[in-house]
């Protein structure tokens, strides 16, 4: 660390991180030091709410630090940030100037370190030179030792797919902190994914308007979807924990490339992640689990020693290509041998050595009432007939999925007049999707085994669908609970099953908790979050729900509950 002195306040700046060619942007670092000596140097009368465009926010907060952030339109300004106890900030906690940098896209991430426990604090921001001031900004330290902790989740938020509703609602509501799963936004041109006749009347195109390769193009982007006043409101109101998924760089990305890079048209998908990278850590600050990390965001956040949320990055780190099932397919159908031996082969990984070493530390010597992995993909076992696999998108897709539903119910109930060839339709399942955990089950396992008798608590997000399942490992043993949120605004399942009508819906949700063994609850059309509420002795999730995402006028409903202990 090197101090940077700034006039009347000291501050200690992380060196910048570029280890291994990715580099991230650092967090300024302020230390109890910074408390002394506070004299205002503007005029607060004259104040304007301007060139704070992008809002403010708050990250990662622990019992003695959180990340305050925000973006100033005019460069190389110097900035002026203020955190107190009371919102009219009589009581000033501690203060700063900055000088804004066109290095990190003029963005500014303070984290503030040696901070007393179980505070609401607000924090502000201001240029005297142009005598601009930001809104007002809410946040908290977490107590020492909490008895409750609400953490509304979501994932998922496609700008030109519709309003962020969800967004507004989260930060209505009474949680404490926003996780957020990743895809923050998506990297489609405009028109594209999410982009509909339905919704075009609301013109949210997006910015630039073709596909994201650059670093400006990341960068406007993420201007483009702060721009949206129920995001900023959500990170005005509440704390956000965040993680990267896929779209924050392409499509079902992996270590090496993604379904959405064409090296031959688009560069080098390396130089492209460089890019994604740089900009989500000027936009969403985060701690970082050591000072020589590159790309690494994968860290555990202690949530008042009740809940051990181990954030993990199931996508950039370490995962090694997704298997396609169809590559597996010839004239004579599955090859089931070579398709379970790709499955089940050690060498493939979702973690990384590195991460999964750190990951099964972090369960195995932890001691918190709730060992909770907030990551992106669904962990579940979702295997599904390979019959019904084939046949969606088809003509005869609902009265395949009505037949193996069907034989599936006369199976539980133990009919004896099933027969073999009926009995086969059923069990000759495989995973319908292997982008998620399904895909990569040599981790999976590794992860149960290091429980050793611990339970943990899966948060989901990437299928825009909302989903309760029971994790079970291979030898049947249940090891733990996932939850699963639904999007923001992406579309879910209803926009692949043709006609939808409620009853479609409703019918399909059965047929998959039918056919999915472990799968507990499934909604497959509704936009919202998650809300999940752990005490000492229970986990409360409800699936929240908004009406619409094409009105700014909207309901936000609770749409299913769970209780477990």
């Amino acid at each position: 660390m090197e101090s940077n002195n700034s006039g009347r306040r000291g501050f200690l700046k992380k060196a910048l991180i570029a280890t291994g060619g990715i580099i991230l942007a650092p967090n300024f670092i302020s230390c109890s030091s910074d408390d002394e000596n506070f004299e205002k140097d503007y005029d607060e009368t004259q104040l304007s709410n301007i060139n704070f465009n992008e809002g403010i926010a708050s990250f990662d907060p622990s019992s003695s630090s959180v990340i305050i952030w925000t973006r100033y339109a005019t460069a190389n300004s110097e900035i002026i940030w203020e955190v107190a106890t009371d919102v009219n900030f009589e009581t000033i906690l501690r203060t700063g100037k900055i000088t804004t940098e066109a290095s990190r896209d003029f963005t500014i991430a303070v984290e503030l370190t040696e901070l007393d426990a179980n505070q609401k604090l607000y924090y502000r921001f201001i240029n005297s030179e142009d005598n601009a001031i930001s809104d007002v900004g809410e946040t908290i330290t977490l107590p020492v030792d909490a008895s409750e902790i609400k953490l509304a989740v979501c994932s998922c938020s496609n700008y030109q797919a519709g309003l962020f509703n969800a967004y507004d609602a989260m930060a209505n509501s009474n949680a404490d902190i926003i996780v957020h799963l990743g895809d923050y936004f998506y990297e489609y041109g405009a028109g594209g994914y999410g982009a509909t006749a339905e919704n075009a009347f609301l013109g949210r195109q997006h910015e630039p308007a073709s596909e994201i390769l650059s670093l400006d193009d990341y960068r406007t982007r993420y201007k483009q979807y702060r721009s949206d006043k129920s995001l900023q409101l959500a990170h005005q109101k509440k704390p956000f924990i965040c993680v990267w998924d896929d779209h924050e760089i392409a499509n079902d990305t992996y270590k090496d490339g993604a379904e959405n890079h064409d090296e031959a048209t688009e560069g080098d998908f390396q130089t492209r992640k460089q890019y994604a990278l740089q900009a989500y850590s000027e936009f969403l600050p985060f701690s970082r689990l050591s000072e020589d990390a590159n790309d690494i965001i994968y860290r555990t956040i202690n949530l008042g020693n009740l809940v051990n949320l181990i954030m993990l990055d199931t996508r950039v780190i370490g995962r090694d290509k997704q298997l396609n099932i169809t590559d597996y397919y010839s004239a004579t159908g599955l090859d089931a041998v070579a398709f379970q031996t790709a499955l089940s082969d050690t060498s493939r990984s979702l973690l990384g050595t590195e991460q999964m070493n750190w990951v099964v530390n972090q369960l195995q010597g932890n001691t918190a009432k709730w060992q909770v992995l907030g990551q992106q993909v669904l962990m579940g076992n979702m295997y599904i007939p390979a019959e019904l696999l084939l046949a969606f998108g088809s003509p005869n897709f609902a009265e395949t999925l009505t037949e193996l539903v069907t034989i599936k119910s006369r199976m539980l109930a133990q009919d004896p007049t099933l027969t073999t060839a009926e009995i086969t339709r059923v069990l000759a399942a495989i995973p319908y999707n292997l982008d998620a955990w399904d895909g990569y089950p040599v981790d999976r396992e590794i992860i149960y085994n290091a429980l050793n008798g611990k339970k943990i608590v899966t948060l989901a997000g990437d299928t825009h669908n909302a989903w309760h399942n029971i994790l079970l490992a291979q030898d049947g043993t249940e090891v733990g609970v996932e939850l699963a949120t639904p999007s923001v605004s992406s579309p879910g399942f209803e926009t692949y099953l043709g006609e939808t009508t409620p009853e479609i819906i409703a019918s399909f949700e059965y047929a998959m908790t039918t056919l999915v063994d472990g799968l507990k609850y499934f909604n497959a059309s509704k936009r919202g979050y998650l809300m999940v509420t752990f005490t000492s002795s229970d986990v409360i999730s409800e699936w929240r729900y908004v009406d619409t995402i094409l009105s700014e006028s909207y309901t936000a409903t609770v749409g299913h509950t769970i209780s477990f202990s």
